[in-house]
Parts: C-alpha cells; structure tokens; sequence
C-alpha cells in the first residue's frame, strides 16, 4: 500500500486538528505518514499515532523554521524522494497552499488547493472543490505525479485508528534560494478563549447590520463555543479586526454551521463562506442575497432575535 504523507500542522508541538483530519482523509487514499517539521515530536507523537501515522518524518533541522516556507517545500520534498508517497495533504491555509505549490514544482505533480472533499477514485485521487466564488462545485482529479493537495479545515470527521508511528529522522540540506526571506520577529497570537476562525466547527459573523456593535454576535457566538467572523463591510469601518473577516479577499471558512447575522450575502462575503455544511441567516431584509443560500433563514432584527436564540442555547446546555 503506497503511502500517502500528511505534512503535521502545529504550534511547538501541540497539533492542530487539521493534522488530524488530513490523517483520517489519508487513511481513505493509502497508509498515512506524517510529516513533522520542528522539536518536541514526542509530545506530538501520541496523537499522531491516535490518528493512524504509521510513520513520522521528522525534520528537526532548526534552520528550516527560520525562513519562510520555502525551506518547509524543500523539506517536504526530501521526505517525498524517500517515501515515494502516491498523494502529499497539506492544510489549505495561506502557507500551505504555498508550501503545496513550491512542492508540486520542485516534484512535477499535479496539484490541487482548496478541496472539500478528497477520495479515492478510479482514476487516482478525486477531490471536490467550490470555484469561482462559489458559483461551482467540481470535481477534479491530479494526473502526474503524486498528487499534491490542499485542504480546507473541516473537511472530515476525525476517526481514530491507532498505528504504530515510528519515528523516522530526515536530514535536509536548505538552498540558498531557500533562505532569501528570513523572519526577523514573531509573537504568539492574542488568545481570545475562542477557536480559530478557519478551524471552527461554528462561526457566528456580523456584517453591516450590527451598526458597530457585535456584542450580541459575540454572545450568541460564545454560547455556542463558536468564533466570530465578520463582514468586508464591518471590517472596513473598522468595528471589528482584519483577521477576522470572512470572504473573497478574508478567510476561506467550511465550519459544520455558520450562522451569518445583519450580513447582506454579497459575492465577495459568499464566497469564504459557500461550502459550510449548514447555513443560517438573520436579517431583517427579507429581499437580502444571503437568504437564496440558507439552509435556514430568520427574517428580523438580529437585536431582538440573537438575545432570544443565546438564552435557549443556554437552558439546553
């Protein structure tokens, strides 16, 4: 059975659960091997073997951290000469997808970013992508080389399959093109109690209907243990952060829910937020866009009905 490499993300060891998704996508396509670029692998190690790694390519060489991610390319592409893997799963996030470009590159293969979905078809690996904003979902399939692919957070069910994960050490060798960007500084992320935006099972996003004010956006949001999003619009009269925004030109998210609040559902908005598994939105425009997308939708203002949905989760719980 080929082996299919699933490259670990994580932060000083402590795994996302992107790692384990693309280990559970990978038991579908072959034999799942991580690939573990950094130190502490022991503390990774338990829960890469829990998700069914039968192998960890540990790349520890310090230097390969220090740039930005084309040395991460190279490393990916020494462990892929070894293991001679027939597909490479990468998180679709901004460095992955370039990480997953560079290493299509440097193997010749076939690569696909943003997939929803990931199976083995008769003709090699098949994914399933949402494309132009949207507006098409297709089907496509890599056809040289192993297949190189990027995908979006929440696109399995986690399954465990315990394995052995044996622990394989990989020297690499970083170019010079490989250390033309250097990172000068770094600072942990600001911790809000909530989960990252494109990791979230449930976001809750606000749009130009919130005035400003996502206090009611935040609260239903944090009775549901879901992150805030929020709308071009919101984020451009500066109520709330960049990095928060969902969209074309923000984040790509694919939660199991996303309930979009005062959100008009234009285009450039429906296409970060189109192949959420559920969809709910409140609005008080009955007219708005966002309602020909819904699964359901709440015509009304979300002042009044976000207050009453936050006080139901609560006595459920």
């Amino acid at each position: 059975m080929a082996e299919v490499l699933v490259l670990v993300d994580h932060a000083q060891g402590v795994l996302r659960k992107t790692t384990a998704e693309l280990l559970t996508i990978a038991k579908r396509l072959g034999e799942p091997s991580a690939v573990f670029i950094g130190d502490n692998v022991e503390q990774a190690k338990v829960t890469l073997a829990k998700y069914g790694a039968h192998k960890v390519y540990v790349v520890s060489n310090p230097e390969v951290l220090q740039y930005l991610v084309a040395p991460q390319a190279e490393a990916l592409a020494a462990v892929a000469e070894q293991a001679n893997p027939s597909a490479v799963l990468i998180p679709s996030n901004a460095g992955g997808k370039e990480i997953a470009a560079r290493l299509a590159v440097k193997l010749e293969s076939g690569l696909i970013t943003d997939a929803v979905d990931v199976q083995a078809g008769a003709d090699g690996v098949e994914t399933t992508q949402s494309v132009f904003a949207g507006s098409y979902t297709v089907k496509s399939t890599v056809t040289k080389g192993a297949a190189i692919i990027a995908v979006k957070p929440n696109s399995a069910a986690i399954e465990p399959a315990p394995a052995a994960a044996e622990v394989v050490e990989v020297d690499v060798q970083l170019s010079d093109v490989a250390k033309a960007a250097t990172v000068t500084d770094s600072k942990p992320k600001e911790k809000t109690g909530r989960p990252e935006l494109t990791e979230a099972a449930i976001v809750v996003s606000g749009g130009r209907g919130t005035g400003g004010d996502f206090s009611k956006v935040e609260e239903f949001a944090d009775s549901l243990g879901a992150a805030v999003g929020a709308s071009r619009a919101a984020v451009d009269a500066g109520w709330y952060p960049h990095t928060s925004q969902v969209g074309q030109t923000g984040k790509q998210v694919s939660p199991q829910l996303y309930v979009a609040c005062g959100i008009s559902g234009a285009i450039q908005h429906r296409a970060g937020m189109q192949t959420s598994k559920t969809i709910v939105a409140v609005n008080k425009d009955e007219e708005a866009p966002i309602f020909e997308l819904v699964d359901f939708g709440v015509v009304g203002d979300l002042f009044n009905v976000l207050p009453q949905a936050t006080e139901a989760v609560a006595k459920r719980k």
